[in-house]
């Protein structure tokens, strides 16, 4: 059963770029089409230089670029070129080694968000006036499958990966459950609209792109910013979105909990980021220096190290909130707190998606640029315990999952768990309104 899910999943990017196309989906001209091409070749080149494994796991990159390059050459679309310079990269299975698009002309909003919890997939939100809310979508519905594929947990990113930034669709058909509703199938509109450029424009004239990526960095800042609640002398929560921060603003972040008995560390949908931030974390919860992980790669590496902060490190209680979404840098946290038995993890088990890479950029033209990159792993982590985090993730040391009718009432058993281990009464309820879910700034 795994293995055929897993199978079909598998084959998802190559189906798709086959299938039929969006409505607005940009036609492929010759310029594009040496462009797509020319990704190709930039890319390729660096993995053979820089993957962390330099036999590739055994894939052979020539021959899978060679064939690329055909179905470029046949490709209808864009978006179907661009699909293919990512499958090059899919070969390896690796979680940190992808291709990054250019900034799209056509933008998507599918108006529903998901999310796994366990081996199951559940609505998460539903925006107002949406087509998704016309259909009668709701948080805490379960998703059996999307466009016939199920959302299988080992690969659930590559189908976020492809809907989001590859292939937006115009729509998703969703075989949806519901509580006392009978299994169903419902085509959710998305909606798409012109924004940006696909060859982003620096010149005198076209300075409006430039600030249009700078007011989208300003939002995603803004969302991804720490929060805190301080619950009295018992309890402080400490909210993280993203392993992004100064030591500064680690040690400020951190400061807060000074005089609490327990720190809880939410780490729930953090996809992680910079491993200089999640050492400054460790160094702010370890009174002494802390080796995180070994790093694998082409050529010796020093090992991933924390360097305590000392007296001022955080001394009482810590447990860490985990769950499908928590990735990378996240997951590094969470089993170093469980190997060095410096605290409790509570949640889900994590995303797997531990390696280490660099973001490598890429252009194509001179006044009009059309700019993409690449991510490619430098190296692997393997940890006190001789194992790499990578497709494996971190087990909770006690699993609490939501069910779909925590979802669709805004309740957070996890949240209110932690908080009883703390010795503080926290409702579901009320722990579901202190980060509640907020939909990202267009």
């Amino acid at each position: 059963m795994n293995l055929t899910r897993g199978a079909a999943v598998l084959t998802l990017v190559l189906t798709t770029a086959s299938s039929a196309l969006p409505q607005k989906a940009q036609k492929i001209d010759p310029l594009d089409r040496d462009r797509a091409l020319q990704m190709i070749a930039d890319i390729s080149g660096d993995v053979k230089k820089h993957y962390y494994d330099s036999k590739l796991h055994g894939l052979d990159l020539n021959a899978r670029a060679q064939e690329a390059e055909q179905r470029i050459r046949n490709a209808g679309s864009m978006d179907e070129a661009l699909t293919i310079v990512a499958w090059v990269l899919d070969g390896l299975n690796d979680s940190h080694t992808f291709f990054l698009p250019p900034p799209r002309t056509l933008r998507v909003d599918y108006g529903w968000q998901m999310q796994l919890v366990g081996d199951r997939a559940f609505v998460l939100a539903v925006k107002a006036g949406s087509d998704a809310e016309a259909k009668g979508l709701k948080p805490g519905d379960e998703i059996v499958a999307i466009n016939g594929y199920p959302p299988v947990r080992e690969l659930f990113w590559k189908m976020k990966y492809l809907y989001q930034l590859l292939r937006p669709q115009p729509a998703l058909e969703l075989q949806v459950r519901s509580q006392n509703v009978k299994e169903r199938t419902v085509e959710v509109m998305s909606r798409m609209w012109e924004q940006g450029h696909h060859v982003v424009d620096f010149t005198m004239g076209g300075g409006g792109d430039l600030w249009e990526i700078v007011r989208e960095m300003e939002n995603f800042n803004e969302e991804m910013r720490p929060r805190s609640v301080d619950m009295g002398d018992k309890l402080m929560i400490l909210k993280l979105r993203q392993f992004m921060l100064s030591d500064s603003e680690v040690d400020n972040f951190v400061g807060k909990a000074r005089g609490h008995a327990t720190v809880i560390l939410d780490l729930r949908g953090n996809p992680g980021g910079s491993v200089d931030t999640l050492g400054r974390m460790l160094g702010n919860f370890f009174n002494r220096d802390i080796k995180v992980a070994d790093r694998i790669g082409r050529r010796s590496l020093k090992p991933l190290e924390a360097k305590s902060v000392g007296k001022d490190a955080f001394a009482g209680k810590l447990i860490v909130l985990v769950d499908s979404q928590s990735a990378s840098a996240a997951e590094l946290f969470a089993r170093t707190v469980q190997l060095e038995k410096r605290g409790l993890v509570l949640g889900d088990r994590t995303a797997g998606s531990v390696m280490e890479a660099k973001r490598y950029n890429y252009k194509v033209g001179m006044e009009s640029v059309v700019y993409f990159g690449a991510q490619i792993t430098e190296a692997d982590l393997i940890m006190s315990d001789g194992k790499s985090l990578e497709h494996s993730g971190v087990v909770p040391d006690e699993i609490v999952l939501p069910t779909g009718q925590d979802l669709a009432e805004a309740r957070d058993p996890v949240l209110s768990r932690a908080a009883e281990i703390a010795g503080v009464a926290l409702s579901p309820g009320q722990a579901g309104k202190l980060f509640p879910f907020a939909w990202p700034k267009e």
